[in-house]
């Protein structure tokens, strides 16, 4: 329960600098919010702790399910779901790679019950929920939209198109490559711990 506050409130302060950033540009219109989720302690209770935070009243739509590899349409054609798109480059962009906001989810532009990826090591001191491997797949998979284009965010999709451009060249060069046995990894398995909580 203390890690689900601690990974959606340090989310929210991503969200907070990406609005500030965002709503200063002209045409970017309203920008998405992760709202804020609260830890009580009822020592009263059985379960002495709980989270609590607004109601989300509407149509909650996961507008970047994990790391994106679903397809959502709601996520690719609504503008909510391109922001939050956006929301997750501008964030992978400004930690380095190191960090990404995922399972972003919610209704209109409110969002709740977020995830975050960090590399092994963590990301100054802080570690996320989610496997590392979404990151890798985020890149991979990205698609940029014109609010990734409004803040002046890099192109994930041409860096990772040269790599296995080079990787292609280089096996057309390799002797007999036709006998050559292609190895295929096993599915890195995706793994995020979900912590059940009392709302």
């Amino acid at each position: 329960v203390t890690q689900e506050c601690h990974v959606q409130n340090a989310a929210r302060e991503y969200a907070k600098l990406y609005a500030a950033e965002a709503e200063t540009l002209e045409g970017f219109g309203e920008v998405p919010e992760i709202i804020p989720i609260f830890l009580i302690h009822r020592p009263a209770n059985k379960i002495p702790y709980a989270t609590v935070e607004e109601e989300l009243v509407g149509e909650f739509v996961k507008y970047s399910v994990r790391d994106g590899k679903e397809v959502n349409f709601l996520r690719r054609d609504s503008e909510a779901g391109q922001k939050c798109c956006t929301f997750q480059h501008w964030v992978y962009e400004k930690t380095s790679g190191n960090l990404l906001v995922t399972d972003l989810q919610g209704v209109g532009m409110k969002l709740t019950d977020v995830g975050i990826a960090t590399l092994a090591k963590g990301y100054k001191g802080f570690k996320g929920n989610c496997s590392f491997s979404f990151i890798e797949q985020f890149r991979a998979l990205h698609q940029c939209n014109e609010y990734c284009e409004m803040l002046g965010l890099k192109s994930l999709r041409t860096t990772h198109q040269k790599q296995r451009k080079a990787t292609s060249t280089k096996s057309k060069n390799l002797p007999n490559s036709s006998t050559v046995k292609k190895m295929v990894p096993k599915k890195a398995r995706e793994h995020r711990d979900f912590i059940s909580s009392e709302h």
